[in-house]
């Protein structure tokens, strides 16, 4: 008798541990799926890079590792950096410039994954440009704001070409990428335009549309064009919270990849592409969405040296946590 009340009394607690502690400290894998428990605040933009997370919404993603998601669409890395830096949101995916300007003044976030490899170019309609050599005072150039991925892009190539990082700084016009497309194609105000998918491939499918420069050109291989960030504050105090964040990410890019005719048809009327088109942009050559970060000290070195920004990271664990330096990893022997 005495017996059974122990086994008795041992199956009431692991009951009590397993369904009385809901919420705050439990584990994300120990949230059913579909149930609601971490709180998050996520930024979202404008563009064919951010179908995974379009994906992950639709999917239900991020509510299945238990979070509760609050979305803010922003038209700028730019804006979702002061949103960050405000304490406006948790989490906010933009290009490695935009971040690194934000970590140079004190913003309180770092990278938590890449997010997505992508064509980048710089788009004209006008037959008397060919490079950035004959983008002469009078053109317009559109992106989406000073100091963007586009615009470090763009920098550098002009540091190689015209010998100076900022000598096409005094043609830019700050504009989302639809405004920018829809000036583009209507070729109204602006002259050429530094844009990503798939505004980039509607703009290449007109008629007289000409590529003068790629991202990879300027850059001078691939990079992340976006990374996903985590303020300091919700990393800290909200571990699971983080991981299913994480968990999220990594479901919607691995399930996007597996699937993307079904992607294209889901994504199709958001985009208000057809969607055989949308599936052709998505499978474009160049088009990886992968979690692994690229370019990250390259942008940070060529962003210091040119002086947008103040300071080097003395090491990868000052701008990205630690899921990131395990995947980068750290070779010996000085390479």
């Amino acid at each position: 008798m005495k017996k059974l009340l122990i086994l008795f009394l041992l199956a009431v607690l692991v009951t009590i541990s397993l369904t009385g502690c809901k919420g705050k400290g439990e584990t994300a894998d120990q949230i059913s799926p579909g149930e609601k428990g971490y709180k998050i605040r996520i930024a979202e933009q404008f563009g064919l890079v951010y179908a995974p997370l379009m994906i992950a919404r639709e999917k239900g993603f991020f509510e299945k590792y238990g979070l509760d998601v609050e979305w803010k669409r922003f038209g700028s890395g730019g804006a979702a950096r002061e949103a960050l830096a405000s304490g406006d949101l948790d989490a906010a995916f933009m290009g490695i410039p935009p971040f690194l300007i934000g970590w140079d003044k004190g913003v309180p976030a770092k990278v938590a994954l890449g997010y997505v490899v992508s064509p980048v170019s710089l788009v004209t309609y006008n037959p008397e440009i060919r490079s950035i050599k004959d983008l002469k005072p009078g053109y317009k150039i559109a992106l989406p704001s000073p100091g963007s991925v586009q615009h470090i892009l763009l920098s550098m190539a002009a540091e190689r070409e015209l010998g100076d990082p900022r000598a096409l700084d005094d043609l830019l016009v700050a504009l989302p990428h639809p405004d920018g497309a829809a000036a583009m194609i209507a070729k109204k105000d602006i002259h050429a335009h530094f844009t990503t998918p798939p505004y980039l491939f509607e703009e290449l499918s007109q008629p007289g549309y000409v590529e003068i420069l790629k991202g990879t050109e300027a850059f001078g291989g691939e990079f992340s064009f976006n990374v996903g960030l985590v303020t300091l504050k919700y990393h800290d105090e909200n571990p699971q919270g983080y991981a299913a964040f994480i968990q999220g990410v990594n479901e919607a890019i691995a399930w996007i990849n597996l699937n993307k005719r079904e992607a294209a048809k889901i994504l199709s009327p958001k985009f208000n592409l057809p969607e055989d088109k949308l599936y052709k942009y998505m499978t474009w050559e160049g088009m990886n969405y992968t979690t692994a970060t690229y370019g990250l000290l390259e942008f940070a070195e060529f962003m210091k040296k040119t002086g947008y920004i103040g300071r080097l990271p003395k090491d990868l664990s000052e701008v990205a946590y630690e899921n990131v330096l395990a995947v980068i990893g750290k070779r010996e022997g000085g390479q």
